[in-house]
């Protein structure tokens, strides 16, 4: 598959997202009796095939009418870029590829319009991802993404250019693109780049574990964020598995080590310094 790449800004941004498949995220408020009728854990992502999508999308057009899906660009990665960007001022870029159709269209220029570099991502034939995210009362999201069929950027069209003057990489975890995060943190170490890992969602900590822990183990990564529930699926078997024991284990491997606690703000830790950072009330 030829792969279409857009053209290269002058200046490489201090951020670079990888988000190897571009996502839509379909988003609408609902409530936990619609979620009771959808397989899976609430909060949680579970991957779901292209069938599943659309039924899930019927479902909950039934239910809420009134508030139709907004549709926009998502995915851990792009959503902390675009928050730099939007919010902070910072240059950021995205690494992956889109699929030539009207999801792929409405993901480059949702990124282009919130000022993210978009020249390395590449447009290739075939369908973009999507995700369905229902938010509840509270704020909790559930989400199902389908990505099985979508296109995305493969670990052998990735190059040095992509990444040379940038100074951080920002990742997702998720085992279905290891092998294009491994390519991307090789190379990208090669290019004095530090790297930042997110966990994902509970789920995909609980079900590859151990691959997870070896590329913590790595030293590869110098910032990695978790929530409490993937924290607490990190150090499962244990005997601790409570935020402060899993900051402990990523400070271990990484120079800044992150865990959230909810409405209760986050720890962090680097070297031998613990903050406590709470939210403004």
């Amino acid at each position: 598959m030829v792969a279409e790449a857009l053209p290269k800004s002058p200046e490489a941004p201090l951020v670079l997202g990888l988000q190897p498949a571009a996502l839509i995220d379909n988003v609408a408020p609902v409530d936990w009796s619609l979620l009771d009728q959808i397989p899976g854990d609430r909060g949680g992502s579970v991957p779901v095939q292209k069938d599943e999508l659309e039924r899930i999308l019927k479902e909950v057009n039934t239910h809420v009418s009134a508030t139709p899906f907004k549709k926009m660009a998502g995915g851990s990665v792009t959503n902390t870029v675009r928050g730099l960007s939007v919010g902070f001022g910072v240059a950021t870029g995205l690494i992956g590829a889109y699929g030539d159709d009207e999801q792929g269209q409405l993901f480059v220029s949702n990124m282009g319009f919130s000022g993210v570099s978009i020249s390395r991502l590449r447009k290739k034939k075939g369908s973009t991802a999507q995700c369905v995210c229902l938010v509840d009362d509270s704020g909790n999201r559930t989400m199902r993404p389908c990505l099985s069929s979508a296109v995305k950027i493969q670990a052998d069209e990735l190059n040095k250019e992509d990444f040379t003057g940038s100074k951080w990489l920002v990742l997702r975890y998720a085992v279905l693109n290891l092998e294009v995060i491994q390519a991307a943190i090789r190379i990208a170490k090669q290019e004095g780049l530090s790297v930042s890992l997110d966990l994902a969602s509970f789920e995909m900590v609980r079900n590859y574990r151990s691959e997870l822990r070896q590329l913590l183990e790595s030293g590869n990564i110098d910032l990695c964020f978790a929530n409490e529930d993937e924290a607490a699926e990190l150090l499962r078997g244990g005997q601790e598995a409570g935020p402060e024991a899993a900051l402990e284990f990523l400070s271990r491997h990484c120079r800044w080590a992150v865990v959230t606690l909810g409405s209760n703000g986050c720890i962090a830790k680097h070297d031998k310094e613990v903050c406590l950072f709470e939210n403004a009330r």
